[in-house]
């Protein structure tokens, strides 16, 4: 069976990150109830719609930082979630966390609920660098998080790393990475910071403001990741993620196969049967529109075929494994090869990517570029 996955997103957060592209705003006091009922109003008209008779494999509660909820207000989503849609027998059912916004209570509440896997924002082990990026959690919040989810009976935790940040040391992004090791998840997310429009960090960039490391320094981080992570048993299952053997994380694997998914929310996309939609990004509007007892999709577009097989291609090279060839055939009836012909031909003479019968694939060679390469397959 295909997986199909659901995501929810919850906007709100203490503060908003001066790196954060995403849709999220500050939000001072527990998240509002109307809009959890509001999302309680979408999940019960996908169950009456298109999902009337599909079954979902993954659930995903993101953000924003969804824990901003109390545990009881969380358990009710997922308790609607649960019984309004049909699911496989064992799901996996992931929410985002930043640490100081979890106690042992409201974890064990969500794991009763039937959240198996949780994901930490920790972004780095050093307050000072903590402070400048505008986290509002510290290292003790973070170390403590880990451990109450531990302590609950989570099996499954993810921590989110960022390197790259301003005026950043090799010996603070190992210090870092050797903590995160030391606290044993089964899964890390590294990623390189990225400056976007929009944010804090991409105005101090345009005034010459914000001391970002050179480009070979950041390598250098990216590779001591790799280094370390790969000598502590974890294994690289896509350019930014790694886990330990058996703890991939399938809600992301089926974005990755381009596999349908809902998402529910403010902001969130859907993407199934050659039709991508995005929800309204603005809380308040999004919420008139529920209540309104209208969808509350801002935009939509329809891949025709080819588009849909160049997404796949790309979505698909992210993976460490690559792309099937025989996956791709079957569902579009193209091949890369020929599709791609003397661009595809040329990445390979650069030895950016390989190819046999079976898959395509992005070489050790091409991982640190590995968007400059992907852009030439779009």
């Amino acid at each position: 069976m295909a997986e199909l996955g659901l995501y929810i997103h919850i906007p709100y957060c203490r503060t908003k990150c001066a790196y954060c592209s995403f849709t999220s705003e500050p939000w001072s006091g527990p998240g509002p109830g109307a809009y959890l009922e509001a999302l309680q109003a979408e999940v019960a008209r996908l169950a009456a719609g298109w999902a009337a008779d599909r079954v979902f494999s993954t659930l995903f509660i993101g953000g924003g930082t969804p824990t901003i909820y109390d545990g009881a207000d969380l358990a009710g989503l997922l308790r609607e979630c649960r019984a309004r849609l049909a699911w496989i027998d064992s799901p996996e059912v992931s929410i985002e966390t930043n640490p100081n916004t979890v106690t042992a209570g409201k974890l064990l509440t969500c794991r009763e609920a039937g959240v198996n896997r949780l994901s930490i924002g920790v972004q780095a082990f050093d307050d000072r660098l903590l402070a400048a990026i505008g986290r509002s959690h510290n290292v003790a919040q973070a170390v403590q998080a880990v451990r109450l989810a531990r302590q609950v009976g989570f099996a499954n935790l993810n921590l989110d790393l960022i390197y790259g940040l301003p005026s950043q040391k090799l010996a603070e992004w190992r210090q870092s990475l050797e903590m995160a090791i030391e606290l044993a998840p089964e899964h890390l997310a590294l990623y390189e910071l990225s400056i976007e429009p929009g944010t804090v960090f991409a105005e101090r960039a345009a005034r010459g403001e914000l001391p970002l490391p050179e480009e070979d320094a950041v390598a250098e981080m990216a590779e001591l990741g790799h280094e370390l992570l790969a000598r502590h048993g974890y294994l690289r299952y896509e350019i930014s993620n790694y886990a330990k053997p058996g703890f991939e994380c399938r809600h992301n694997l089926n974005y990755w196969h381009n596999g349908p998914y809902v998402g529910l929310g403010a902001g969130a996309v859907s993407s199934f049967d050659g039709l991508r939609l995005k929800n309204i990004e603005q809380s308040a509007r999004y919420l008139e529109r529920v209540q309104g007892g209208s969808a509350p999709f801002q935009e939509g577009e329809a891949l025709d075929l080819a588009a849909s097989f160049r997404e796949s291609v790309v979505m698909g090279l992210r993976m460490l494994a690559g792309v099937s060839l025989v996956a791709l055939r079957e569902r579009y009836g193209l091949d890369p090869r020929t599709y791609y012909g003397a661009t595809l031909a040329r990445l390979c003479e650069q030895g950016l990517l390989g190819v046999d019968q079976e898959r395509l694939w992005l070489t050790d060679k091409a991982l640190p570029v590995a968007n400059q390469v992907l852009v030439e397959l779009v």
